[in-house]
């Protein structure tokens, strides 16, 4: 007979397992939402202190190629690979056996990941100069910036250890329904960024070194604010080795597809990089401005959903294989959808129609000047075509590696990754034959292309396998949102006009906020009157 893993008076630290009632997904995504927030807004202040400090040039280039590195490999193997295969081990483990076997499997599991991590982190450290050839081969012309940039590599490529214990920590509590912490975390990376920028940088022979120690201190503040928890929860024991553990084997048979399946966007994203890389000084810094304002709503949403209904997914395929629980599975897998066109297509068309007017009014200070403004506005547009294709990417593997199926994401992944390469020769090389202006564009438009056919592939294989169909409530979400995006397009295109670096500071965040304001007050006023109501948001 099954026994679950419930507290008792014998087990005074393991939390009761959250109850899967009406709403909670949405009082979950509220937390997890909020904290993300909060850290997207932190974000979007140390990339203004960036902007103003340090600009838009080679240097600045040196150290996002420096810190790029050890964030890729994070949100490749920590938080993509890492998580997407062990939060469904874990919460087989949590459903459907005692105590002790899931404290044993979290012992194992953290053993093995500290000395996996120690290796490739004096690996990393050792062959820094190789990893800066790899990742920016461009900066091979120049001796100046390819030495600082594998010396900076070395300060902040050891927070690809912090963080992926983070990324292990995050997961437990996340089964367990306690997503705050963790979703907080981040925000102390901004923080850390932000204090080096401004009161370290300047005692710094190359006060942009600063930077690099600022990622490496943030990488211990992380670690150290989840460890208390899982040690409250009881689920903190010595570290052990366990390479021939039944439950770590399984994660690391399934965390080797999930690899490229659930992180196709950052490897396009460093194909990106190494392109940028030849091209002119700036380029690289265009792209990353630009993609930090559509990850906002990508992190925002996306991550918020990809989190929340994770855990939810794993649980309902571990505890009943049955076709009441595909109903509850694909219902999950629906509302996340829905979510993520409701809320993602007006984020789209604001980044699109609003490129300009966000730069200027977040950056565009110091020596952010107008013209990397208007370069990395263009990469912005590109980059919102996609989108809503990276939320429903977010949104879809979820549903494949919740049952513990990776294989098919990395099958698809594998086809996007080379279209990408395909798509960035496509279009970067004849702008480059031509002499059309900003070529780094083309980086961006093939990302977005690459991500529209992953989401296709991924909802294609779902479609086929009988995990979900399309139906009333997603065809009715479609219905209301597509003439609620034609007005707000219209009160954008008619209140956004003129020169914005012409404005004070003050002048441009009241006007942006105001068209902002008024375009979410047309887009949820036509909602209204197109019939949503709050009721079709509950999660199943």
């Amino acid at each position: 007979m099954r026994q679950a893993v419930r507290q008792s008076p014998s087990d005074p630290h393991l939390p009761e397992k959250p109850k899967t009632r009406p709403g909670s997904l949405v009082k979950s995504g509220g937390i997890v939402g909020l904290m993300t927030l909060l850290s997207r807004v932190l974000g979007f202040v140390r990339d203004q202190v960036l902007a103003i400090v340090f600009g838009a040039g080679g240097i600045t280039d040196v150290f996002l190629v420096a810190f790029k590195i050890p964030n890729f490999l994070r949100r490749l193997f920590a938080e993509g690979a890492f998580a997407q295969a062990f939060v469904p081990v874990f919460a087989e483990y949590r459903e459907t056996r005692e105590r002790q076997a899931l404290v044993d499997l979290a012992a194992h599991v953290s053993g093995t990941l500290v000395i996996l991590l120690l290796i490739v982190t004096t690996l990393g450290v050792a062959f820094a100069p190789g990893l800066v050839w790899l990742f920016a081969p461009g900066f091979g012309d120049e001796p100046e910036r390819y030495a600082l940039a594998v010396h900076m590599l070395r300060i902040t490529f050891p927070y690809l250890f912090f963080v992926s214990l983070v990324a292990y920590a995050g997961s437990i509590l996340n089964t367990f329904g306690k997503f705050a912490l963790p979703s907080f975390a981040p925000v102390l990376l901004n923080v850390s960024m932000i204090s080096a920028a401004l009161l370290a940088a300047p005692h710094f022979e190359v006060p942009i070194v600063a930077l690099a120690w600022g990622v490496f201190v943030a990488g211990t503040l992380q670690l150290g604010l989840l460890v208390p928890a899982l040690a409250r929860m009881g689920l903190l024991p010595r570290p052990r080795w366990g390479w021939k553990h039944s439950g770590v084997r399984r994660v690391l048979k399934l965390m080797a597809p999930a690899i490229l399946g659930s992180s196709v966007a950052q490897i396009n994203l460093l194909l990106d990089t190494i392109i940028a890389s030849f091209l002119v000084a700036g380029s690289l810094s265009w792209l990353y401005y630009s993609d930090r304002l559509m990850e906002f709503p990508l992190g925002l949403l996306g991550v918020t959903l990809g989190t929340i209904i994770l855990p939810r997914l794993a649980s309902v395929h571990a505890l009943h294989k049955t076709d009441a629980s595909s109903t509850r599975f694909a219902d999950t897998l629906d509302w996340a959808m829905r979510l993520a066109v409701l809320v993602g297509l007006p984020a789209a068309l604001a980044l699109g129609l609003f490129a300009m007017p966000m730069l200027a009014t977040l950056f565009g200070y110091g020596a952010f000047t107008e013209g990397d403004a208007r370069a990395s506005s263009i990469s912005l547009m590109a980059y919102a075509a996609g989108l809503p294709a990276f939320l429903l990417v977010k949104v879809l593997v979820p549903g494949f590696t919740a049952r513990q199926d990776m294989k098919t994401p990395v099958r698809i992944g594998i086809i996007c990754l080379v279209a990408n390469m395909a798509f960035n020769l496509a279009l970067v090389l004849p702008m480059l034959w031509l002499q059309i202006p900003h070529p780094h564009v083309g980086l961006a438009l093939a990302s977005s292309l690459s991500g529209w056919l992953q989401a296709g592939l991924l909802y294609r294989r779902l479609h086929a396998d009988g995990i979900h169909r399309i139906g009333v409530p997603f065809k009715r979400t479609l219905r209301q949102v597509m003439p609620a995006l034609l007005v707000m397009a219209a009160v954008g295109l008619w209140l956004s006009s003129g020169n914005w670096f012409a404005l004070a500071p003050l002048g441009r965040v009241l006007q942006l906020a105001g068209i902002l304001l008024a375009c979410g007050v047309a887009y949820g006023a036509c909602l209204a009157l197109a019939g949503l109501r709050p009721s079709q948001l509950k999660s199943p």
